[in-house]
C-alpha cells in the first residue's frame, strides 16, 4: 500500500479510478495526479493504448494527420516528439503512448490484466463499490470511464465458425506478432476502415484474396507521405495557434472547412472545388461544402465525384460499380482514408464478391457458403467492426442510485448530459461518450476537453467539501432531445451505421454522437461550469 492507499479489509480506496489505459485514460490519471487526488488507472489489456494496443492489422493507420492528433498538454512534449509521417502508423501512435506515459511516470499508477465487471453506488457512503476480474474490491468517490469510443469489437456471428479448420482473426484482436498470409488463400468479410486499410497490404502477401462486400463504403486518398523537416518546423512554430483553430472547429481538426453551401457555387465551380479538396487528402473532402451533410442535393454531387474517381481508379467496370457507395449519403457513415484501396482491386489475385443481396450462410470447415456456393480459405479475415459508443460502458455491470442498471436504463438507447454524466449515477464521467461530439471530431481534442472538464467539475467538489455531482432528469432529458433534434436535421439517420448502433443486431437504434459544432460543444460545457454546473445537483 502507498501513502495514497488506504486499507480497508481487501479494498483498496481512492480518490478516483480510471478504467481504460488509452489517450483518455493516460491524460486523465495525469491531470489528476498532479492536483493531489489518489487514482489508479486499471486496462484489462497488458498495457497501455486503448484502441492503439489491440488494433494492429495490418496497415492500421490513424485518419487525423500526425501533427495535430497528439496531446497539448505540455508545450515541451509537443516540441520534442518527431511524427515520421503525414498520417500516422499503430506502431508509431503506441510509440507516442508509450513516450507520453514513460516520460511523466504514469506507469507506476496503473495496473493492467484487470477488467471492471461490477461497479455499485453506495449511497449511505456517496462512494463507489468497484470489483474485477481479478477478485479485487475498490472504494473510490469519483468513477472515469475512459474505455473508448471503438473498444468493444464484434465477435463474428455467423454460424459454423468454430468448425473452420483454417485460421481466423478479427481487425480489433490482431495478433501483436504480425500474421503471415504468403502463399495463402484468404477471404475479408467487410469493407469498413479496417477492411479498406488492410486489404491492400493483405493481397500483396496472399496467394489469393477475396473480398465479401455487403455496403460499400466512401473512402478519400490519404496522399500520405513522410514528415519533412520543413513542414515540422511549420507546425512547431505555430503549434498554440494551431491548437486554437482546432479546439474552436467544428471537427477538432485544422483544415478549412467552406462556410458556404454548394448552391452557392456554378457548376464549373463545384468541380475545381472538389478536386482541389481531393488532392489535398484526407478529411479536407469532407469541408468542401457546408451543406454536403445537411442537403441532399449538394451530398449526391459531392458523391457522384467520389463515385467518377473510383470509376477511374478501378479498371474493371462492373467492380467499379460494385465498390460505388450508392446506398447512404456521403459522410453518413465514417468516411475512410486509404491508399491505393480502389487499385488493389486492378491485382489479378484480388476478386470481390457481393453479398448485399445474398449473405453469408455459414462458416464451412474449408472456409465459407453463400446459396449453394463454396469458398475455401486457408485464412479469414472478419472486419466485422465494433459495439460502438455504449459497447464497453454496458460491459460493465453498473449499478447506480435505487438500484438502477446503466445498462436497463440505456435499452432504448444512450441517455445523458452533455455525453459527460448520467443522472442517477453520481461521480461517474463517461469520456467522449455517446451524446458529446466523440467520434465526429479529432479524438485526443475531445479527450483533452473532457477530461479537463472533468477535472474541474472533481477540484471544485474538493474545494467546496461536496461530495457528489450528478446531472438533474430535466437536464438529461433536454440534452438526449437536442442530441437526437440535432441528428434528425441532417442526413446521418439514413445510413444503417454504428453511428446508428445498427452493425449490432437487437441494439436500439438512435444516433449516438452529438453531431453539433464541436467548438459551441466546447463553449456548451463552458458556460455549464461558469454557472454553478447548471444541469446537476452537487451535494455534501
Amino acid at each position: 500500500m502507498t501513502d495514497s492507499e488506504m486499507a480497508a479489509g481487501d479494498c483498496r480506496t481512492f480518490d478516483a479510478l480510471i478504467v481504460g489505459a488509452g489517450f483518455s485514460g493516460i491524460y486523465m490519471l495525469h491531470r489528476l495526479r498532479n492536483l493531489g487526488f489518489s487514482c489508479l488507472v486499471v486496462e484489462a489489456a497488458d498495457d497501455i493504448g486503448g484502441t492503439w494496443y489491440w488494433n494492429r492489422y495490418p496497415g492500421a493507420r490513424c485518419d487525423i494527420e500526425s501533427m495535430i492528433y497528439s496531446y497539448s498538454f505540455s508545450e515541451e512534449l509537443e516540441q520534442e516528439w518527431k511524427w515520421p509521417s503525414r498520417f500516422a502508423t499503430q506502431p508509431e501512435i503506441f510509440e507516442y503512448a508509450e513516450h507520453v506515459v514513460e516520460r511523466f511516470d504514469l506507469r507506476r499508477d496503473m495496473q493492467f490484466n484487470t477488467r471492471v465487471t461490477d461497479a455499485t453506488f453506495d449511497e449511505s457512503a456517496d462512494r463507489w463499490a468497484i470489483d474485477t476480474d481479478c477478485g479485487e474490491r475498490f472504494s473510490v468517490q469519483h468513477l472515469v470511464m475512459a474505455t473508448g469510443c471503438l473498444s468493444a469489437p464484434r465477435r463474428p456471428a455467423f454460424e459454423g465458425l468454430d468448425s473452420f479448420e483454417g485460421d481466423w482473426y478479427h481487425t480489433g484482436y490482431w495478433p501483436h506478432e504480425g500474421v503471415d498470409f504468403t502463399g495463402k488463400t484468404v477471404g475479408v468479410i467487410g469493407t469498413g476502415s479496417s477492411a479498406i486499410q488492410s486489404i491492400p497490404i493483405i493481397a500483396a502477401e496472399a496467394e489469393q484474396l477475396t473480398v465479401f462486400q455487403r455496403t460499400p463504403n466512401f473512402s478519400v486518398p490519404a496522399w500520405n507521405v513522410p514528415l519533412t523537416p520543413e513542414v515540422e518546423k511549420r507546425w512547431k512554430d505555430d503549434y498554440a495557434a494551431m491548437r486554437l483553430i482546432a479546439r474552436g472547429s467544428g471537427g477538432g481538426d485544422v483544415y478549412f472547412s467552406n462556410p458556404r453551401p454548394m448552391t452557392e457555387y456554378s457548376a464549373q465551380e463545384r468541380g475545381e472545388i472538389l478536386e482541389e479538396r481531393w488532392q489535398d487528402g484526407g478529411f479536407n473532402y469532407l469541408g468542401s461544402f457546408s451543406d454536403f451533410i445537411t442537403n441532399a442535393e449538394s451530398n449526391s454531387v459531392a458523391a457522384a465525384f467520389v463515385h467518377d474517381k473510383i470509376r477511374q481508379r478501378v479498371d474493371n467496370p462492373a467492380v467499379a460499380e460494385l465498390l460505388c457507395p450508392k446506398q447512404h449519403p456521403l459522410g453518413t457513415k465514417r468516411p475512410c482514408v486509404d491508399t491505393d484501396y480502389y487499385e488493389t482491386y486492378n491485382r489479378n489475385n484480388v476478386s470481390l464478391v457481393d453479398i448485399s443481396g445474398a449473405p453469408i450462410d455459414e462458416i464451412t470447415p474449408k472456409g465459407l457458403r453463400i446459396g449453394t456456393t463454396d469458398y475455401a480459405f486457408d485464412a479469414l479475415v472478419f472486419a466485422t467492426g465494433f459495439d460502438a459508443m455504449t459497447g464497453a460502458l454496458t460491459a460493465v455491470h453498473m449499478t447506480g442510485r435505487d438500484g438502477v442498471v446503466l445498462k436497463e436504463k440505456w435499452r432504448g438507447g444512450p441517455r445523458n448530459y452533455l455525453g459527460i454524466a448520467v443522472a442517477g449515477f453520481p461521480n461517474m464521467y463517461t469520456i467522449t461518450g455517446p451524446g458529446s461530439p466523440s467520434v465526429l471530431t479529432n479524438m485526443l481534442v475531445s479527450i483533452e476537453q473532457h477530461v479537463d472538464w472533468v477535472v474541474d467539475c472533481m477540484v471544485h467538489l474538493r474545494d467546496h467539501d461536496l461530495a457528489t455531482v450528478e446531472p438533474t432528469v430535466d437536464a438529461e432529458d433536454k440534452w438526449v432531445d437536442l442530441v437526437n433534434s440535432s441528428a434528425e436535421a441532417t442526413l446521418y439517420p439514413l445510413a444503417n451505421s454504428w453511428y446508428m448502433g445498427a452493425n449490432i443486431p437487437g441494439k436500439p437504434r438512435a444516433f449516438t454522437p452529438y453531431v453539433g459544432h464541436a467548438g459551441d460543444y466546447r463553449k456548451t460545457c463552458a458556460e455549464v461550469a461558469a454557472n454553478g454546473y447548471e444541469g446537476f445537483t452537487l451535494s455534501g
